[in-house]
């Protein structure tokens, strides 16, 4: 199928139909102060590395560099407001048009701008998840308790560098000076509630999303160049059913030759405009 680029309008005509199936990004989140992975000033620009799970369960200097960038990068994380692009998904959701939304983000901003039924995909960083014992608890709760074991540690960081999986750039010094806190109730080795880069997402999770976009009218991709299969997964499938697959995005995706229509633009003002031609 080839790419057609369209505006906001011929956009509008396809929401309009409705069982709007939502597919985000990082690019969603860039309004609110979240940069992505590969916009222009996101953190693979900046020769960021993500952290694997293979690293962070095998590595425990690994797995103490992820938990003190995490430590100051999850305070800009917490405090990052959804943005336009957040609650036009929403307002679209309340119209009727958007039922499910499966995003790609762990910064939980899709909920706190009003949206329900949100799967999310790669988990949360507003939860932390035991590997030796399966127990669960709130990153506010793990908080607490890095704060009183790091006390003044971050103090000069640079906000600046906070990435989309919640953890910042700090130099290899610093490191050395944190204290990593274990389990609760059994001692063992925590790790945050969502998927690393070469972690598997749970198979009931994807049944999930794909009973979703199989029951869709149109799948609608907000703000994700679709590199990494486990979004992509959801474009290829829409396409070999026949559900027609809209894009809005800033720069190229990896599913553009399956777009129906694609709009290169920002996502917050587009968004707003989409859902105020739907009322």
């Amino acid at each position: 199928m080839g790419t057609v680029t369209l505006t906001v309008p011929d956009l509008t005509t396809l929401v309009r139909e409705g069982n709007v199936v939502v597919l985000s990004g990082a690019g969603l989140s860039t309004e609110s102060g979240i940069p992505d992975y590969r916009g222009p000033s996101g953190a693979f620009k900046r020769n960021h590395t993500p952290m694997t799970y293979q690293a962070f369960t095998r590595d425990v200097v690994a797995r103490r560099r992820y938990w003190a960038r995490s430590f100051l990068g999850w305070r800009m994380i917490s405090r990052a407001e959804p943005n336009d692009g957040h609650r036009a998904v929403a307002a679209l959701q309340g119209q009727g048009f958007v039922g499910d939304i499966i995003t790609q983000n762990v910064d939980g901003l899709h909920q706190a701008g009003g949206a329900d039924g949100v799967i999310e995909l790669h988990g949360s960083l507003d939860h932390v998840i035991c590997l030796d014992c399966g127990e669960k608890s709130p990153r506010l709760e793990l908080d607490d308790r890095l704060r009183a074991a790091n006390d003044g540690f971050g103090h000069d960081f640079d906000p600046d560098t906070v990435n989309p999986d919640g953890d910042v750039d700090l130099p290899e010094e610093h490191l050395d000076r944190f204290t990593v806190v274990d389990c609760i109730d059994c001692g063992g080795t925590l790790k945050p509630d969502v998927v690393f880069f070469g972690e598997s997402v749970p198979k009931d999770r994807v049944s999930r999303c794909q009973a979703a976009v199989a029951g869709a009218g149109l799948l609608l991709v907000l703000g994700s160049s679709l590199t990494v299969y486990s979004g992509r997964r959801f474009v290829v499938q829409a396409t070999q059913a026949g559900i027609p697959v809209a894009i809005v995005n800033q720069g190229p995706t990896r599913g553009d030759e399956h777009a129906l229509i694609r709009v290169d633009a920002p996502l917050g003002p587009t968004l707003t405009a989409l859902a105020a031609a739907t009322t």
